[in-house]
């Protein structure tokens, strides 16, 4: 199961989150959001529990307590919604120069 975990301190590593949620079973993976060019913690993270009652546990177990100075959320975490994350288009419509007008030359 994976589990969405908000409010995190800056200071929180991929680690340090891993040990926060072993203490209620096995942990596949705990990774921090961080920004991509600072580096900096963006606040939240995702772990990953093979185990879905191991994964409630620590649900019911870490949200609201104190983890690093924070209160923090956390919950089962939601699919992305359909074309979000990864690439998209966006940007300025076409190409082309100036429109009609003489040009003062």
């Amino acid at each position: 199961m994976k589990i969405y975990a908000g409010n995190l301190s800056y200071d929180t590593t991929d680690e340090s989150l891993r040990q926060a949620f072993s203490a209620f079973g096995e942990v596949t993976s705990a990774n921090v959001i961080k920004d991509k060019f600072s580096g900096q913690s963006k606040g939240f993270g995702f772990v990953e529990m093979p185990s879905a009652s191991e994964a409630q546990s620590a649900i019911d177990g870490l949200n609201g307590r104190d983890l690093q100075g924070r209160k923090v959320a956390v919950n089962e975490a939601r699919p992305r919604a359909e074309g979000t994350g990864g690439g998209g288009g966006g940007g300025y419509g076409g190409g082309g120069g100036r429109a009609g007008g003489r040009r003062g030359f």
